[in-house]
């Protein structure tokens, strides 16, 4: 067995091979088994290389994959020479895998769902992104671009390659800027994060997708530990720059085992993949009291506050098919009391978000009371604006106490994070729909609530401010808490003549923390009517309605 046999699990000598060794555990593995283990160790699931032609085979349909016929012109702008001319470097690169450049580029579907994709090979010159590599990319994503379909990115880089110089460097901006027209087309991109991933391809359209995927370990930066290292001295915890590092500072949406990527793939472009979709015929439903003296408004308080209530997650399970929850700011945070994603409502493609709070203390405390920091607002702002290039509603639940008030909030721009979220949502071009669950406090309520419609469930509240801190304001007395929830107007049928809620919610008997089945129906059936008068509008109708709703307020009209 040779040496490069024995390898992260990726057999590239053309020699026979029977046996492998990992390259995490070491253990020796059959590589037949370990071929039908997608490369993955069946010891200790450290997830091997995978070349670019192996890759498509593992993602795409069989029978559906078209290699591109997309012309290769590796130049030496340079004419570089280190132990070796740089051209002889390529007729090497090219003996040992049989491809033309690193990466290989094709068309496909995924479970019928139509996108092109580009694979990075890490073992053509370390993947490294060089003119060639730049110009197959960007046609790649030209070809999308032409045939209105998704664009698929796999990466695996050492990062730009040094024997083309600054022509490599200008790759990054090429390649950027094709991403950037595809926005401009509301196409979905996705990136898939195979390790390694670094340099100028982590600082380009690795990371620039609508949605970033990677697999388990995969290491992703600009610099490479030992260059962080060796350059400034500074120790790095020993997960650095890993998925799993990357997914809990925010800049990846996921991971995946690679056999659970297919499924993972197909979900996302069934839902962001474009196309028609129609609302279901209407049918009849329970509608809400709005008489306001039905329940005293401390009661109603307490009622929304129990935490036996449905979760914004739980309606995510009770509402929707093929979720996928999608993480991050990509600013270096993951706010957990921000939960949202990608699903599909009676088959309808949506953007979901909503303030989650939690069943349990644990729970509770795990996600910071329902209360978001910046972070959260600026998740869901991501989300918003992924639902405005794909031309997808945007469904919000809102049940928070309030914005999260401490220390490091304000030093991370809470205030500003908030009013951005507002103009944003206010200029939204898709239907925009709110629904107040439970809680529905001041400003970081309504950083999520400026919507074609707003509902309401029954024994839901919205105010400027919880009756005990107004209690404690104007009464000095936060015992007077009781007093205020009634003097605040804070409740359904309160809010409805108001013009706050444009529809209550019904909750069934005992409230909706009575029966989540229950109260998921009446939700799904509230939004699908509301989604049938909206839909059909333009963009710039959603904007003109959803402005003049919150333009009223206060007008004296």
């Amino acid at each position: 067995m040779t040496a490069a046999a024995i390898a992260a699990g990726s057999a590239t000598s053309a020699e026979p091979v029977e046996w492998v060794s990992c390259r995490q555990c070491r253990s020796l593995v059959y590589d037949k088994r370990l071929s039908r283990n997608l490369r993955v160790c069946p010891d200790c699931g450290h997830h091997g290389r995978v070349g670019a032609r192996d890759r498509l085979d593992q993602l795409l349909d069989t029978g559906s994959i078209q290699i591109l016929d997309l012309p290769v012109h590796s130049a030496d702008p340079l004419n570089f020479t280190d132990s070796l001319p740089y051209p002889a470097r390529l007729v090497a690169a090219r003996r040992a895998t049989g491809l033309d450049e690193a990466v290989v580029c094709a068309s496909g579907t995924i479970e019928g769902n139509p996108l092109v994709v580009a694979v990075m090979d890490f073992a053509f010159m370390g993947g490294s992104l060089g003119g060639a590599v730049g110009e197959l990319i960007t046609q790649a994503g030209e070809t999308a671009l032409e045939r209105r379909v998704p664009l698929l990115i796999v990466t695996a880089s050492g990062g730009a390659r040094m024997q083309e110089g600054a022509v490599a460097l200008m790759q990054m901006a090429k390649t950027s800027q094709m991403l950037g027209q595809l926005d401009e087309a509301g196409l979905l991109t996705i990136s898939l994060v195979t390790d390694p991933t670094f340099g100028g391809v982590a600082a380009s359209f690795a990371t620039l997708c609508d949605v970033i995927i990677a697999e388990p370990g995969a290491r992703l930066g600009f610099a490479g530990r030992r260059v962080i290292e060796q350059t400034i001295k500074q120790t790095l915890p020993p997960d650095f720059q890993t998925a799993e590092f990357l997914l809990a500072n925010g800049l990846i949406d996921t991971i995946r085992p690679r056999a659970e990527l297919r499924g993972t793939l197909a979900r996302l472009l069934a839902i962001g993949g474009g196309g028609e979709h129609q609302v279901p015929p209407a049918t009849e439903r329970e509608h809400a009291s709005t008489t306001a003296a039905e329940h005293d408004p401390w009661q109603v308080v307490q009622r929304a506050r129990d935490l036996k209530r449905p979760t914004t997650t739980d309606y995510f399970g009770l509402l929707l098919d093929d979720f996928e929850e999608l993480r991050g700011d990509r600013l270096g945070e993951d706010n957990s009391s921000i939960v949202g994603g990608l699903g599909r409502l009676a088959g309808i493609p949506v953007v979901v978000l909503g303030h989650q709070k939690g069943h349990t203390a644990a729970e509770l405390s795990a996600r910071n009371f329902g209360m978001p920091t910046p972070a959260g607002y600026r998740k869901s702002a991501r989300l918003m604006r992924l639902g405005a290039k794909l031309g997808l509603p945007v469904i919000s639940i809102i049940d928070t106490p309030g914005a999260y008030p401490g220390k490091e909030a304000e030093q991370h721009g809470q205030a500003i994070a908030i009013a951005e979220n507002i103009r944003l949502m206010a200029g939204l071009p898709v239907p925009v729909i709110s629904v107040i669950t439970g809680e529905g406090g001041s400003g970081g309520a309504l950083a999520l609530g400026v919507a074609n419609r707003v509902l309401i469930c029954a024994n839901a509240v919205y105010s400027v401010i919880s009756p005990e801190g107004c209690a404690a304001i104007l009464w000095n007395d936060p015992a007077a808490a009781p007093k205020a929830a009634a003097a605040l107007r804070m409740t359904a049928p309160e809010l409805l003549p108001l013009g706050i809620v444009d529809e209550i919610v019904p909750e069934p008997a005992g409230g909706t923390q009575a029966d989540h089945v229950a109260a998921g129906q009446n939700l799904k059936n509230a939004l699908l009517d509301n989604l049938r008068d909206l839909v059909p509008l333009d963009g710039s109708a959603l904007v003109a309605d959803r402005r003049a709703r919150f333009r009223a307020f206060g007008a004296g009209r």
